[in-house]
């Protein structure tokens, strides 16, 4: 053991000298986490049996969804950067999944569109996917789920409109 771990060996935890309201924001941090990491894990291992990663499915299923999107919507609707977007969209196109076109309305604009291919790939895959979230969700009663819903897009409101993501 190298001396800076053995000066540390055997020594008592630090002090939690926090009030109790610190301490129930920092339980609620550490269960969101987790829970976020345990389901993140889950939904990515299915989407691995499709043959894409969860970024890839994302934009299939927004194109599926809501049809053509520009690289700035996605990047919007996914949470990620547009240059995740290009990139994601590159490995794609790459499998004739999706394609880019200008917008007919502003020529600047790049839309993102699904090729019959992509459409039959995520129309086939969509059902059973659907199931599963169901399935994730449903250690919840209808009733939690809902409270829950709210209560996490009132908790990431309150966030963003305090400036803090």
């Amino acid at each position: 053991m190298d001396e800076a771990r053995a000066a540390g060996a055997g020594h008592d935890p630090a002090p939690r000298d926090w009030s109790a309201d610190r301490e129930r924001a920092l339980r609620l941090w550490i269960s969101l986490a987790r829970c976020y990491t345990t389901y993140a894990r889950a939904v990515t291992s299915k989407v691995q049996e499709y043959g894409l990663t969860t970024p890839q499915f994302g934009i299939l299923e927004a194109l599926y969804h809501l049809g053509p999107l520009s690289l700035g919507e996605l990047a919007d609707k996914l949470l990620v950067t547009g240059g995740n977007v290009t990139y994601v969209m590159d490995r794609l196109e790459a499998q004739d999944l999706v394609y880019r076109d200008r917008s007919p309305e502003d020529r600047r604009v790049i839309q993102a569109k699904l090729t019959e291919k992509g459409r039959a790939l995520i129309a086939e895959v969509f059902p059973g996917h659907g199931e599963f979230i169901e399935s994730l969700a449903g250690h919840l009663t209808p009733g939690e789920q809902e409270t829950l819903r709210a209560l996490l897009k009132k908790f990431g409101t309150a966030i963003k409109e305090h400036g803090l993501s």
